[in-house]
């Protein structure tokens, strides 16, 4: 039979994949030998439902909970397994059921600040090797050059490699300049225009989906991450919508995120359109996004440089010359706002979870000495 067509490139199940398969590397071998007890072994998150999760690994599939231990221990919820996630379980194979005890340090996570006021990061996906950021070339806000600019930061921030993928391209009459406008702000990061419908460019994103290789789809509703999965495992595993004619944002049809093992080896991480991207991690990931305007700052006369009006600003004197453009400078002055306020809000949660720590000890102490022996006796 044809490579590609539907019957050959059904999604492998986790029975069929042994550790290595699902992405099993010594780094976590190494750390699982150091948390792992009698009876306990590996496995992959490949699903998260509310506090259910559906795990991978040399037992099979796995319906899981984390320990109420796991639960207590943890300071927030990105100390929580995510899916990509390597855990430590105790299984039950005649119940198909197992208890998480342990998250395995993360070689790559993937987060954004969670929305709302809470200074919190979401872990969208964990241990990924590379992180297709999507974008749709179908017009509406599906193209949108700040965006990606954002999300290069968080796949810095994230230790995953980014690759942009430009899906659509079958829609639309200039391909090549959305890719030139892209290699303006995205150096040295590999770009893909491809067509989820008439697979056009879908063989350049197979080339990173090799044994063990973990890649997530990143990407607003609409670009059509859902319709490229399908399309890269030859069904219509996943379901997908229509967009909008108006402004070409779509539904979401990824409710959850999911790990998705394919036939010839590799796995997808599907994600839920993010409306919301929130800035979250340091401005050195940011600078790696910004090299060009790094590079500038080296030219300016002052060190401190803020480029907003001072003397001998080399970065100011490339937008006025057309070298940088204006838009490019406003996206890295608002990235910078932003992580300087999340340092800021971080620094007050550390000083308020420290004084509350020191109240709880001197309540402690002053119970102690109230009740102890001595004080008794006088």
């Amino acid at each position: 039979m044809t490579p590609g067509r539907p019957e050959d490139r059904r999604e492998k199940r986790a029975t069929d994949t042994n550790l290595t398969d699902l992405g099993w590397q010594p780094f976590f071998e190494q750390h699982f030998a150091e948390l792992c007890e009698t009876g306990d072994i590996p496995a992959r998150v490949a699903r998260q439902e509310k506090t259910r999760y559906l795990l991978y690994g040399e037992a099979g599939e796995l319906t899981a909970e984390v320990s109420g231990k796991l639960r207590h221990d943890a300071a927030s919820r990105a100390d929580l397994p995510v899916v990509g996630d390597w855990v430590v379980i105790t299984p039950r194979p005649n119940e198909d059921t197992a208890t998480i005890h342990a998250v395995l340090p993360r070689k790559s996570s993937f987060s954004r600040k969670q929305a709302g006021a809470i200074t919190e990061a979401q872990v969208v996906a964990a241990n990924v090797d590379t992180a297709f950021l999507v974008s749709g070339l179908d017009g509406g806000r599906n193209f949108n050059l700040a965006r990606i600019e954002r999300y290069l930061t968080l796949a810095y921030e994230s230790s995953a490699n980014p690759v942009i993928v430009l899906n659509k391209s079958d829609v639309c009459d200039e391909v090549e300049r959305c890719v030139q406008d892209v290699e303006r702000i995205a150096l040295g990061v590999p770009i893909h225009p491809v067509s989820a419908l008439t697979t056009d460019g879908l063989d350049d994103l197979r080339a990173y989906l090799t044994v063990g290789q973990t890649v997530v789809f990143l990407g607003s509703s609409g670009v059509g991450k859902s319709t490229l999965i399908n399309s890269l495992l030859g069904d219509e595993r996943l379901a997908v919508a229509a967009v909008r004619k108006g402004d070409h944002q779509g539904r979401h049809t990824t409710t959850w995120r999911e790990l998705i093992l394919l036939p010839d080896g590799g796995m997808l991480i599907d994600t839920p359109g993010m409306r919301e991207l929130q800035m979250w991690g340091n401005e050195d990931a940011m600078r790696t996004g910004f090299q060009d305007i790094e590079a500038l700052a080296e030219g300016c006369r002052f060190r401190d440089c803020r480029h907003r009006g001072e003397p001998g600003c080399a970065v100011k004197a490339a937008v006025a010359d057309g070298t940088l453009d204006a838009g490019r400078l406003e996206s890295y002055r608002k990235q910078e706002r932003e992580l300087a306020h999340l340092a800021r809000k971080q620094s007050q949660k550390a000083r308020l979870i420290e004084k509350a720590k020191w109240k709880q000890i001197g309540k402690w102490i002053r119970d102690f000495t109230k009740h102890s022996p001595k004080r008794r006796e006088e």
